[in-house]
């Protein structure tokens, strides 16, 4: 039976092809079982800012002038031209981190790994040093909605994780 529960989640888990090399994700079975459950709000921070699929590889680079990534502060920037989209992706991701607040997500399922979406142990650039922060998508849900329940798909490979977590949103909701 579907609840009365809205969980944001990346689209690309959706099957959407809007990855940056235009791939689909394989999350049907995660995906099937949470809409049977919940309606689902998707997202592709990437697309949504105006960039196309294919495109250029993202990477979050360390900045002093940058914004807020987990303990960092970063740059979001292509590869291979080093096109800044930091001030486009921050500005759009608190706008819509609002939008979603208002809406009553009551939770957030996000792509592992994302410069814009990863939750957490995003690479983060340093010249030789590898650090790890937040997609500033997630970041800007975690800041408009810091006690939202927030996982990335590879959390829940297992129905057991996939049942904690819809119990931590309807505990949300309840709120």
């Amino acid at each position: 039976m579907r609840e009365d529960l809205r969980i944001g989640i990346s689209r690309c888990l959706l099957g959407d092809p809007v990855r940056h090399d235009g791939a689909v994700v394989d999350a049907a079975d995660l995906v099937a079982w949470l809409g049977a459950r919940v309606e689902l709000w998707p997202i592709c921070p990437e697309v949504e800012i105006g960039m196309p699929t294919p495109r250029e590889l993202l990477e979050l680079q360390v900045s002093p002038n940058g914004v807020p990534s987990g303990a960092h502060r970063v740059r979001l920037v292509g590869v291979e031209t080093g096109t800044s989209w930091t001030t486009r992706m921050h500005d759009w991701a608190a706008r819509h981190a609002g939008k979603w607040a208002a809406a009553g997500i009551s939770g957030v399922v996000l792509k592992a790994g994302s410069p814009s979406c990863g939750a957490g142990g995003v690479p983060v650039h340093s010249g030789t040093l590898r650090l790890s922060g937040r997609g500033l998508f997630a970041q800007a849900v975690a800041t408009a909605l810091p006690d939202i329940p927030m996982v990335e798909e590879s959390e829940l490979e297992r129905v057991v994780a996939r049942e904690a977590f819809l119990a931590a949103v309807r505990a949300r909701r309840v709120r």
